[in-house]
């Protein structure tokens, strides 16, 4: 199996577990004399088996990320920490910047020539071009990360 389609496995075990989790609590009490529609308690003997099928698959899925090289000291696991950063990055820019110009907390719009003026603490453009360098950056590592999880095979 390849990194790629563990991850793939993994996001869609994720999603079975949120409904199962779903299905589970709403048919966990139930009217006297009525028959719920599932039984809870094989719903969350299924929660619980997929629930060991994701702790697997993050162990072999971090094994391998740790020791998949994308440059001479660089791991995967080491790229996507740096993407993280990226977004986090991309977030703290992208933030600053709109309440710079801004785009949050309803507007600024002055009623009365009298009133006073907000103005900018930053230089919102300088931050919009910091954050488009930014998620070029990202964008780029992605590619690499996803190029390298299809071309890796899963560790044991």
């Amino acid at each position: 199996m390849l990194l790629g389609e563990a991850l793939a496995d993994r996001a869609s075990k994720r999603k079975q577990l949120e409904q199962i989790e779903a299905r589970a609590a709403a048919v966990a009490r139930f009217q006297e004399g009525e028959q719920p529609a599932e039984n809870a308690e094989e719903l969350l003997d299924k929660g619980r088996l997929l629930i060991g099928e994701l702790r697997e698959l993050a162990r072999r899925i971090n094994r391998t990320n740790s020791a998949t090289g994308l440059d001479p000291g660089f791991t995967l696991t080491d790229a996507l920490a740096l993407r993280d950063g990226y977004a986090a990055q991309y977030r703290l820019v992208t933030n600053i910047a709109n309440a710079g110009a801004g785009s949050q907390g309803g507007g600024w719009a002055r009623q009365l020539r009298s009133e006073l003026q907000q103005v900018s603490a930053v230089r919102v453009a300088d931050l919009r071009a910091e954050a488009d360098q930014i998620a070029e950056s990202r964008r780029r590592l992605d590619v690499r990360i996803q190029q390298a999880g299809w071309a890796t095979d899963l560790l044991e």
